[in-house]
């Protein structure tokens, strides 16, 4: 089983890039999607039924704003919106799919660029996410956790970590908060499989910084340690266009 994240930076926007011909050519086995950028009413056919595929959106209540949607080959168990806060899910950012095997988290989270009320925002859904997360370990269930995180962890995970490390994305504060996740028990796969290996998986559009490779990797698949014996492999598709972001891949066994 093959899962696939990617922040579209506006799905509308993205489809544009031949998504749709990259969708069936892929055939992801789930399709987690971050930034739709659209509302309900908004929504086309060609959006909504993607051929082989069933669509769970969920919308921010904010017009043109966030929004995560979850393409699936087969329907889940269950779907909700959301962890039942509403200061966090009025923002359309997490969406949760039950399946058989394991319990999937499609989640955009915020990004604390903005100020500093945004970035206490940013640090208080983070905290809300892993206490939901770790009550579902707790119960038993096995968590996959995706979609764009809006941290670099590492100095291995950007470029330029020296210049960054008082911009939000990777502050002190956010990598310790990725410290506390990995405490928590829940491994980032693809730096699990692969310590060394230097990509990025979003590049600014100022200064030509994808052309140049100048990069950040802010886009992951955590899964829960009880998970971890079904990992199969994990890539990152830095030869994949239409975002600021490229897509990032889970493979289970």
């Amino acid at each position: 089983m093959r899962i696939y994240s990617w922040n579209v930076n506006g799905i509308r926007a993205v489809l544009k890039y031949g998504f749709l011909d990259w969708v069936l050519k892929e055939q992801p086995d789930i399709l987690c999607l971050q930034e739709t950028k659209i509302q309900e009413d908004q929504l086309t056919d060609e959006i909504k039924n993607i051929p082989g595929y069933q669509s769970y959106f969920s919308f921010a209540e904010r017009k043109g704003y966030s929004g995560v949607v979850t393409y699936v080959k087969e329907e889940p168990l269950s779907v909700k919106c959301g962890i039942g806060n509403p200061k966090f899910d009025c923002e359309g950012r997490i969406l949760i799919t039950e399946y058989p095997e394991f319990t999937l988290f499609n989640i955009y989270f915020p990004n604390g660029q903005k100020d500093e009320i945004r970035l206490r925002y940013k640090m208080e859904f983070y905290d809300a996410v892993l206490a939901y997360c770790d009550e579902l370990v707790q119960q038993g269930k096995k968590l996959v956790i995706c979609g764009d995180f809006n941290t670099a962890h590492k100095e291995i995970d950007l470029k330029n970590p020296k210049s960054n490390e008082k911009r939000s994305g990777f502050l002190p504060e956010e990598r310790a908060w990725m410290d506390k996740l990995v405490s928590h028990g829940y491994v980032d796969v693809f730096r699990w499989l692969h310590p060394d290996l230097v990509k990025y998986s979003w590049w600014s559009y100022r200064f030509k910084a994808r052309e140049k490779n100048v990069g950040w990797r802010i886009d992951y698949h955590f899964v829960s340690q009880n998970l971890l014996s079904q990992v199969k492999g994990a890539e990152i598709l830095d030869e994949v266009f239409g975002s600021d972001h490229c897509p990032v891949v889970l493979e289970l066994k």
